[in-house]
C-alpha cells in the first residue's frame, strides 16, 4: 500500500524556486498584523467579498453553480436552497464558515475530514456524505474527440481509511517535529489527499477546503480575505497541469511533489500579494470614494463590469458604486456598453470627444 513520510522526504523539494516562495510568503506573514489593523469596515468587505468568491469558485470548478443573485442570497442565508447545485452551495457555505470561525479547534484526523464532508452533502439527499468511498473510483479525462481515458487511478475503497489515517498522523507528526516549513508539508498532504481521492464526491472541493484550515492552523490568515479558490479557478489549466505533474508514479511512492508545490506557493504568493496591494492602497489613499471607483479606469484596460469595482472596492457600497458610474456617464469619462448580465462600462478615448 502506498505509504506517506514527511519527515525526511520535504528536504529533497526544497529548492532555490521553492526555497524563495516560501520566503516571499514569509514576508507577507510578516506584515500581516499590520494588515489586519487595517480599518474594520475594509477587512470585513474583504472578507464578505472572499466568502462569496470562494464558494462560486470552488463549486465553479466541479461545474456546479448558479446565478449571481442565487449565490449572494444563498451565501448571506438570506434564501434556501432551490436546486441540487444549490444545495451544494449551501453546504461548502457551511464548512467555510466552520473552518473560518473555528480553526484553531479543528485538528487534522480522519474524523474531524469525515465531519467536514458531511456537512458539505448536509443539504442534499446524496447518502454518501461523511462516509469513505464505497467503491474504487477513476480519475478520467476526456481528449479533443471526446475519447474517455482513466488519467490517474487512486488507492482502493478497501485501503483508504488506513491511508488516511497515515496521512495524518504523519503530517501531524511533521508539524510538531517542526524541521520542514508548514507550507511545503501543506502542500504535500492536500496532493496525497487528492490522489488518495477518498470520496464518491466531493474530493477537489474538500481539498480547498482543507487547504484553508492548514494554513490557518499555520498562521496563514490571508484566505479569509482573498479567495483562494478564486486565484485556483482562474489557473485552472495550470492546476490540473500541476496536478498530473506530480501524480505519475504516485501509487508506487515515486512521483514529484515539485510541480504541485510550486503551483500552490504561487497561488498563496498571488493571494498575500493581493491582499497587500488592496489594504495598502485603501489605507493609504486620500481619494474619496467616488474618486476611487473612477480610478479603477484609469487602471484598467478595456471594458470593466460592476463585479471589477466591487472587487477593487469591496468597502463601497452598490450604491455609492452606482451613483459614481452615473455620474462618470453624464461627464462623457465612460461609456456603458452591453446590458443586463453583460453590462460593462469603457473609458471613453481622448479622441472620442
Amino acid at each position: 500500500m502506498r505509504t506517506f513520510e514527511y519527515e525526511n522526504s520535504p528536504a529533497k523539494y526544497l529548492t532555490p524556486e521553492i526555497t524563495n516562495a516560501v520566503s516571499a510568503i514569509h514576508e507577507y506573514k510578516g506584515k500581516q498584523e499590520l494588515y489586519l489593523e487595517a480599518k474594520p469596515d475594509i477587512l470585513n468587505a474583504l472578507g464578505e467579498m472572499a466568502k462569496m468568491q470562494s464558494t462560486e469558485a470552488s463549486n465553479g470548478i466541479e461545474g456546479i453553480g448558479t446565478s449571481s443573485k442565487r449565490l449572494r442570497e444563498i451565501v448571506e442565508e438570506k434564501s434556501k436552497p432551490k436546486t441540487r447545485d444549490e444545495e451544494e452551495i449551501a453546504g461548502y457555505r457551511d464548512v467555510l464558515a466552520i473552518i473560518h470561525e473555528n480553526y484553531d479547534h479543528i485538528e487534522i484526523t480522519p474524523s474531524i475530514i469525515l465531519h467536514l464532508h458531511r456537512d458539505l452533502y448536509a443539504y442534499t439527499m446524496k447518502p454518501f456524505g461523511g462516509s469513505w468511498k464505497s467503491a474504487d473510483n477513476s480519475i478520467i479525462e476526456y481528449d479533443e474527440k471526446g475519447n474517455r481515458s482513466v488519467r490517474f487511478q487512486p488507492l482502493s475503497a478497501v485501503a483508504t481509511p488506513m491511508a488516511i489515517e497515515e496521512l495524518c498522523e504523519s503530517y501531524d507528526h511533521a508539524i510538531v517535529e517542526h524541521v520542514y516549513d508548514p507550507l511545503v508539508l501543506a502542500c504535500m498532504f492536500v496532493f496525497d489527499f487528492i490522489c488518495i481521492h477518498p470520496f464518491n464526491d466531493g474530493n477537489g472541493r474538500m481539498s480547498r477546503l482543507l487547504t484553508l484550515l492548514l494554513l490557518y492552523r499555520s498562521g496563514y490568515f490571508v484566505g479569509k480575505y482573498i479567495s483562494i479558490e478564486r486565484v485556483i479557478e482562474q489557473s485552472k489549466e495550470t492546476y490540473y497541469d500541476a496536478l498530473r505533474a506530480s501524480s505519475s508514479g504516485w501509487l508506487e511512492g515515486k512521483n514529484d511533489y515539485g510541480p504541485f508545490i510550486r503551483y500552490m506557493l504561487g497561488v498563496i504568493l498571488r493571494a498575500y500579494k493581493d491582499f497587500s496591494e488592496r489594504v495598502e492602497r485603501v489605507s493609504v489613499s486620500k481619494l474619496t470614494k467616488q474618486e476611487r471607483v473612477k480610478a479603477v479606469f484609469d487602471k484598467k484596460v478595456g471594458k470593466v463590469a460592476k463585479n471589477d469595482i466591487r472587487m477593487e472596492c469591496p468597502d463601497i457600497s452598490e450604491r455609492t458604486i452606482a451613483r459614481a458610474l452615473s455620474d462618470l456617464q453624464k461627464s462623457g469619462y465612460i461609456d456603458l456598453i452591453g446590458g443586463g448580465r453583460n453590462a460593462a462600462y469603457v473609458k471613453r478615448s481622448s479622441d472620442a470627444t
